[in-house]
């Protein structure tokens, strides 16, 4: 964008997170001094005569991004400058970013920010905010040394068109760009800045009132109920097969022994000597086991450190950071439960076992990653990733996290098997015909419709933090819903598989994995679904990066549930 640029500032320097979140931070060419007010302080002018092709194409590309309300994101002191308007029934919004300008449409409707002025209403006519009325909250501290703490940083845009550029006066007109117009056109940037003593807002508490009018608790503690509901209800059909029917198989099978005529067994007994039969494919299910479980542990220890506080939105990219190291420390677990399954499936080839743990689902990520970087690397986005942090992320991989994989495998192989209490049979049982809900698809599909119920609420807010630059601060709701979620994902399993042990099918080992890891399908839809009623994206580019980015999360998500 051609704003003002600051000229030979250092750039402040961002963490892991931020890089791989794409956040990157500038400095700015609008000064303050504490205490010092100014009112209507010119910063720079920008000429475009659009009879030049360089000038109309920055001028073109200032208006397109206006059309899509781009917002401007400034940070005092790592506090997000907010702009707070009263929206219906009395509540003031505090958005953490401003419009660039607005859009009058040619039949004078007012776009996104234009509602704000009445000024506003020539047809077909951009207005630009070229001037900002920054008001910064401090609060004196008292027991210390002399001193005051920034404790809010609010502005209110405005749009003027200056008379005199170099010597201006903040009133008049708004500041328009007609759509048709031509010729040179001259847009003044100025700002004032005003210092208000505020006494009732300690500095630990600064981040509430941006938090506050974010409405949405309610719906929330909704969405808590209704997954607990699924809770319950599935726990209680659980509990009921575990006690009820297991009780009266048991009980019928020991009064069986007394009186010797064991001839008809039925249901699950029957695949008694089938049930331990290794799985088709077992090499692959033991590795989608072990990242699971470096994921499920990953999630779990991060989202209780978020719970505690300590990846706060102040904390910026805290969260990324925290998630990748703790990825790349737990290649222990992942190697040892991959080793431990596949020896127990009677694998043989353990060499090949630890290398596809240690690359097989990280690569694919990787891959994904590397793709959508270099998609950004070609539009010129600043959010591509430099090279350094490519090289740092392999290396973290490569030494890290292989190393501690290939640990974790070969205690994992030095373990004795998993010892089966029943011996396998030679020959393997014919299955019998299946009715519809235990053949392997429909029961696989009716499986990740709970879980997907418990946490689509939090999805929702998830993505819209992700795409829609709204803070994401609930993490006490999500580790609850973590928790729904994984005992709703392991019963819906179990009851599952307990129907179709009952009717004799013992391939049991892909299709418990599989149950669950179908609610990640029901994301990807609630993605797609999202992405067309939600987000207003153009271009080939964005849909790309969007669908790349969703298919990692869904490619992470499916081998947790799993």
């Amino acid at each position: 964008f051609d704003f003002c640029q600051a000229e030979g500032k250092k750039r402040p320097s961002e963490n892991l997170g931020q890089v791989l979140f794409g956040e990157r931070i500038e400095p700015s060419p609008y000064r303050f001094t504490f205490n010092k007010k100014e009112t209507c302080k010119s910063v720079c002018t920008k000429t475009y005569d659009t009879t030049k092709p360089e000038d109309k194409q920055k001028l073109d590309f200032l208006k397109k991004s206006m059309l899509l309300n781009y917002q401007h994101h400034w940070i005092v002191d790592n506090m997000p400058v907010t702009w707070c308007y009263d929206v219906e029934d009395g509540q003031r919004f505090c958005n953490p970013g401003f419009p660039i300008g607005c859009y009058i449409t040619e039949d004078g409707r007012p776009k996104d920010a234009c509602v704000i002025n009445s000024e506003f209403h020539e047809k077909d006519t951009f207005y630009i905010f070229n001037h900002v009325d920054i008001k910064i909250y401090y609060h004196v501290v008292e027991n210390e040394a002399l001193g005051a703490r920034l404790v809010a940083a609010k502005l209110e845009p405005k749009s003027y068109k200056h008379t005199h550029p170099d010597n201006p006066d903040c009133s008049g007109v708004p500041m328009d760009i007609s759509n048709k117009a031509n010729g040179e056109i001259k847009i003044a940037y100025t700002y004032s800045v005003s210092f208000e003593e505020e006494k009732n807002i300690r500095w630990a508490s600064r981040w509430d009132y941006i938090l506050e009018s974010m409405p949405h608790t309610h719906i929330q503690w909704f969405s808590i109920m209704n997954s607990l509901v699924i809770v319950l209800f599935l726990s209680g059909m659980v509990a009921m097969i575990m006690l009820r029917t297991l009780h009266k198989d048991i009980a019928r099978y020991n009064q069986m022994d007394s009186t010797e005529d064991a001839q008809e067994e039925f249901g699950w007994k029957l695949v008694h000597g089938d049930i331990f039969r290794p799985p088709r494919k077992g090499m692959l299910l033991s590795v989608f086991l072990g990242s699971g479980t470096q994921i499920l542990i990953m999630t779990f220890v991060t989202l209780f450190f978020a719970c505690l506080g300590f990846l706060s939105p102040a904390n910026r990219g805290a969260l990324m950071t925290c998630a990748v190291v703790l990825w790349v420390l737990l290649g222990t677990p992942a190697g040892y439960v991959a080793a431990r399954f596949y020896k127990s499936f009677g694998g043989e080839k353990w060499k090949t076992n630890v290398l596809l743990t240690s690359f097989l689902c990280p690569g694919i990520v990787f891959a994904d990653f590397f793709i959508m970087n270099l998609i950004l690397w070609g539009e010129g986005s600043s959010a591509a990733i430099p090279f350094g942090t490519l090289v740092a992320i392999l290396a973290l991989w490569f030494c890290i996290s292989v190393p501690l994989t290939f640990i974790g495998a070969y205690f994992g192989f030095k373990k004795n098997a998993i010892e089966h209490p029943v011996r396998t049979n030679q020959i393997p049982r014919q299955i019998p015909e299946q009715s519809f809900y235990t053949k392997p698809l429909p029961g696989i599909i009716m499986g990740g419709i709970l879980p997907f119920g418990c946490i689509f609420i939090q999805l929702f807010f998830i993505l819209n933090s992700i795409w829609s630059h709204q803070m994401y601060y609930m993490f006490g709701f999500l580790f609850l819903v973590f928790i729904i979620l994984v005992i709703t994902c392991s019963e819906a399993t179990i009851l599952l598989c307990y129907f179709h042990l009952c009717a004799e099918d013992y391939h049991w080992q892909w299709r418990s994995f599989l149950t669950s890891g179908f609610t990640a399908v029901y994301f990807l839809i609630y993605a797609i679904h999202y992405f067309f009623s939600k987000l207003q994206i153009t271009g080939t580019a964005s849909t790309i990066l969007y669908f790349g980015y969703t298919m990692i999360m869904v490619l992470i998500f499916f081998l947790f549930t799993g």
